[in-house]
């Protein structure tokens, strides 16, 4: 749950883009031993820290679903020796910015201050980390907000649609589990197990950084050992097992009185070590990541005028890797949507890509990439990625490259490894008709939209 811990109270400038290669990142070790990457950026006086906790809610216990993200609520409110006002007064004063959010592999913290109140900015985090109070009547405000949110989650089509998926895909593991929590399990959590999450889950072992701003190495290892020095040296996480999607095809109908079917569907993807995964991503942009480049958007859209959006990507977990992709049509429309998502699936697992669509979509995805260092926060946020990734310290000079050196016949090899029409699995939300009936292809295209290439999505470094 992304929650601000604070008004943010001065303008967050914006910098030109850095050319990625010519950005200097620079390991830290503190003298405490505690480890971050840092690009020194001095166009804005603005320090932005990300961190992250391996631990997420795929570890929360089967018991206690929505730990994880009930204490990312509460670590605003009251810390040390202040309860909520007084804490939440404190870092309003400060002008500074705390947020926290929890995914399935990871718990997450964010930091932005100006450079000048960086002091006081790093203690309110070190005191949320190390000593929550968890008050009774902010953790009872917190559940009853909790509880309004599962049940707008069984409302919602976009959630229903996913947590169906994930459920057909991989059963009773964690990565399954709604990582919101239910009612029964969220009336179940005790202050004594959010202390007990925030002991295991934060500690030094687990722990990556990735900081920008005008902030020299020195200074930098001082910070580090006084927010973190206190944690504890080894985390105590519930082990999250490996998981492969068995491929068989399988499709399951959540019947709701929707005008339209949300369908989410996909299989068996790449991990981010995996050898083809770069000429995965490429391949990725021409089928459905790449907005109105991408062939699904094309055929299912723009020819037939079936739905409004159409989209794929890869989301490479840390215990399991997925081709995943989402479209959205009339019900009357949803069989037909799947069946030329399938067909498109089988011609480029058959037939490859043109010398021209893999070429632009080098141009784009390179040409593009600068983008993602434009401000403080999104390199915060991308040195965190790249190192949750285990992509080395040198994968910003290196990613274009990689990107350029892909072919043809890699595009071939990794089309035909992972896009199997045939074993799909499919959830659908909605009162749809499957019937796979092509009709013919009207004369009209959708109205223009915004173009949403895949970039942002996860695993997208």
């Amino acid at each position: 749950m992304k929650r601000l811990l604070a008004a943010f109270t001065f303008v967050f400038l914006v910098v030109a883009a850095i050319p990625a290669q010519a950005m200097q990142i620079e390991r830290v070790v503190s003298p405490g031993g505690i480890e971050a990457w840092l690009v020194e950026e001095y166009e804005v006086p603005v320090i932005v820290m990300n961190v992250s906790w391996a631990g997420g809610s795929a570890s929360d216990p089967q018991a206690k679903l929505g730990l994880a993200n009930m204490v990312s609520g509460l670590l605003d409110e009251g810390a040390g020796d202040m309860d909520s006002q007084a804490y939440q007064k404190r870092l309003e004063a400060s002008g500074a910015v705390l947020s926290y959010s929890e995914d399935r592999d990871y718990f997450n913290a964010r930091l932005k201050t100006l450079a000048e109140n960086r002091d006081e900015a790093f203690s309110l985090l070190e005191v949320a980390l190390t000593r929550p109070r968890f008050d009774a009547e902010a953790v009872e405000r917190i559940r009853a907000q909790l509880f309004s949110i599962v049940a707008r989650n069984e409302q919602d089509p976009d959630w229903l649609a996913s947590q169906a998926w994930f459920k057909a895909a991989y059963g009773s593991h964690p990565y399954a589990r709604p990582s919101d929590g239910t009612a029964k399990t969220l009336a179940a959590i005790t202050r004594a197990d959010l202390r007990a999450y925030t002991k295991h889950t934060f500690a030094r072992d687990n722990m990556q950084i990735g900081i920008v701003g005008p902030i020299k190495p020195a200074e930098l290892g001082a910070l580090l050992d006084k927010t973190f020095g206190a944690l504890p040296a080894k985390s105590k996480v519930a082990k999250v097992a490996d998981i492969k999607i068995a491929p068989k095809a399988k499709t399951v109908i959540v019947k709701r009185p929707f005008p339209q079917s949300v369908v989410i569907f996909g299989g068996e993807g790449l991990k981010r070590d995996d050898p083809d995964f770069v000429p995965a991503f490429v391949m990725n942009y021409m089928l459905g990541g790449g907005g109105f480049s991408s062939r699904l958007t094309e055929e299912v859209r723009e020819k037939r005028g079936l739905a409004y959006s159409v989209s794929t990507y890869l989301y490479p977990l840390r215990h399991a890797a997925i081709l995943l992709g989402a479209v959205g049509t009339k019900n009357a429309s949803t069989g037909v949507s799947l069946a030329v998502i399938r067909k498109e699936f089988e011609r480029m697992a058959q037939g490859g890509v043109t010398d021209k669509e893999l070429e632009d979509a080098k141009t784009y995805l390179t040409g593009s990439y600068p983008l993602r260092f434009n401000s403080n926060g999104k390199i915060a946020g991308e040195l965190l990625a790249i190192q949750q990734e285990n992509l080395g310290i040198d994968y910003v000079d290196r990613r274009n490259g990689l990107i350029l050196a892909v072919t043809k016949d890699d595009i071939a090899r990794t089309a035909k490894r992972l896009l199997r029409a045939d074993s799909l699995i499919v959830a659908v939300v909605g009162e749809p008709d499957m019937s796979e009936k092509m009709p013919p292809a009207p004369t009209k295209s959708m109205p223009a939209a915004p173009e949403g290439p895949s970039e942002g999505a996860p695993g997208s470094n």
